[in-house]
């Protein structure tokens, strides 16, 4: 798959994610076979540009190509302004933000709030895309509300603006995360566009990426809350793509190795006192499922030292037993689902 000029691995994204989708979290998503990863979203906003937070999501030292940044704001100036900083950064993809459905993003008439105004929707396409020389993606929801779709109306703006690439949430912003993906309208957009089109919402395992594709004819698949302690997961889709066979699920030990890695990573990415209580929220996604571990994750929140935190996992993992293990992984994760 290409965009642009960089021609991806494959046709599996992960979706920007506020909170989660930071350097570390990237990196080893792309590590486990995803495509392209989408940075947190950076605030258009020039005054916010020295703050730790935003410094933090403009890092992609030692990342692996290619970079995309989204960025997100309603007026076109300063969205100008915020592509051509992140370029000069190293992004090397601007996504626009059109989908978030949070509160505080929308009163600003950000995120999924922009699709009320299409000729607003018009005038910032028009202005990143003139701002910098890198292509620009847009990721965006079906609509305001249910009464008020116009996901075919914003395609056709994005094509008109030189937009290279669209990824649809099947939901509108009222819906929030709530409900079912409308995938028949990723498939309408997709019909009558001549841009890709990557579909994201609700899909969670090799067989409903496969289910999503042939459904929408979309070109390539976006993995979000999946994918949050399951870097895996583009894994396991990627092969079944590929063979039509699941792969293995991941053993205890494996489960083990790859947290210790991700937190050493955001210990040393945030420093010592905000990388334990990022990691926190990864510690109880990786270990959801596994036996014992609501106990343990309850213990987890209190730990206020890195040290702490890798003593605890080592002994939670060292109880389990990694082959017994992988049999109760497996079992709560088909009770899970269903």
């Amino acid at each position: 798959m290409r965009i642009g000029t960089h021609v991806l691995r494959n046709n599996l994204f992960v979706a920007p994610m506020a909170g989660v989708t930071d350097r570390p979290f990237r990196q080893l998503c792309k590590r486990f076979g995803a495509g392209l990863a989408v940075s947190e979203m950076v605030s258009s906003n020039s005054l916010l540009w020295g703050s730790e937070k935003t410094k933090r999501r403009a890092n992609h030292e030692g990342e692996v190509d290619p970079i995309s940044v989204q960025i997100a704001g309603a007026d076109p100036r300063m969205m100008a302004d915020a592509a051509r900083y992140n370029v000069d950064q190293g992004a090397q993809i601007i996504d626009i933000n059109m989908g978030c459905p949070a509160k505080k993003v929308c009163n600003v008439m950000a995120g999924s709030a922009l699709l009320k105004d299409e000729p607003l929707v018009g005038r910032i396409l028009d202005a990143v895309v003139k701002a910098v020389d890198v292509p620009v993606t847009l990721k965006f929801r079906t609509g305001w509300d249910k009464q008020n779709r116009n996901a075919l109306t914003v395609a056709r703006i994005a094509e008109d603006a030189g937009i290279q690439l669209i990824s649809i949430h099947g939901r509108t912003r009222a819906c929030g995360y709530s409900g079912h993906a409308e995938y028949d309208t990723i498939r309408a957009v997709k019909q009558a566009t001549r841009l890709p089109v990557i579909a994201n919402g609700d899909i969670t395992t090799p067989e409903e990426a496969r289910d999503v594709l042939a459904l929408t004819g979309a070109d390539g698949v976006m993995i979000g809350r999946a994918a949050q302690g399951r870097p895996w997961i583009f894994r396991e889709i990627e092969a079944f793509l590929a063979t039509g066979q699941r792969v293995p699920p991941p053993l205890v030990t494996e489960i083990h190795a790859v947290l210790l890695e991700h937190l050493a990573d955001l210990h040393a990415f945030y420093g010592r006192e905000t990388g334990v209580r990022v990691a926190r929220k990864h510690i109880s996604w990786y270990t959801k499922g596994l036996h014992g571990s609501a106990a343990f994750r309850h213990a987890m929140n209190q730990l206020e030292s890195c040290e702490a935190q890798y003593e605890a996992i080592d002994r939670f993992f060292g109880e389990l037993g990694s082959r017994d293990a992988r049999l109760r992984y497996e079992a709560e994760e088909e009770a899970l689902a269903a």
